[in-house]
């Protein structure tokens, strides 16, 4: 790559990690190139989509994310604090950090690495889960797919929220941890999802489907 090349590179990946952190994965590229000072084609030409920009310049910062938060809910000894945590913190980034919202709620599946770190991040969900449930403190009947709903409904708020009532998302994590405990459960009106089913549902949501 020649020398203005590989600056106009670093100029887009410097603006799109600010436009992402700012606006989530769906800001505009014309606006990612006019703040980089550079054209919209050169854009295209340097990464040729919007899903190879993300990997570029979400990707690491993601799994760096997701893996420290994961790490931090199975180092606690009770298992029921990990997992409140764990699910208070996916919240918390859906709500403070719209690019890494993005990433959690399943957006822009094109992009490989992304996705990539997204199954890594699944499989830390799903021990994180299982941990507190054989501990007895998190019902039996919850299930990975489930977190994702709540994921997906606390993005929705999050987002529709943050101007007038930005911390109200946590109101509804504090009901639904709540209503998690093995304690309160009652017998639920359907089945869980099914892993292809939640795939549909997840891109329905992010209007991706």
């Amino acid at each position: 790559m020649r020398a203005d090349a590989q600056r106009n590179a670093e100029k887009l990946r410097s603006a799109a990690a600010e436009l992402f952190r700012e606006r989530g994965l769906q800001a505009p590229l014309k606006e990612i190139a006019r703040r980089a000072g550079v054209s919209h084609g050169t854009l295209y030409n340097l990464f040729g989509s919007r899903e190879a920009l993300i990997d570029e310049v979400v990707t690491d910062i993601a799994a760096a994310n997701l893996r420290e938060t994961a790490e931090q809910a199975l180092a606690y000894d009770d298992a029921w604090d990990g997992f409140a945590y764990y699910v208070e913190r996916l919240c918390e980034l859906q709500a403070t950090d719209p690019a890494i919202g993005d990433v959690v709620s399943g957006r822009y599946p094109g992009a490989t690495r992304l996705m990539t770190v997204c199954e890594h991040s699944f499989a830390f969900t799903v021990r994180v889960i299982e941990r507190a449930q054989q501990a007895g403190a998190l019902r039996p009947d919850f299930t990975p797919e489930d977190l994702l709903l709540v994921l997906g409904v606390n993005a929705q708020i999050a987002r529709a929220a943050a101007g007038p009532a930005p911390d109200i998302w946590r109101r509804g994590v504090a009901f639904t941890l709540d209503g998690l405990r093995t304690q309160a459960a009652h017998p639920l009106p359907t089945g869980p999802l099914t892993p292809q089913q939640m795939y549909e549902v997840m891109g329905n949501l992010n209007g991706t489907a």
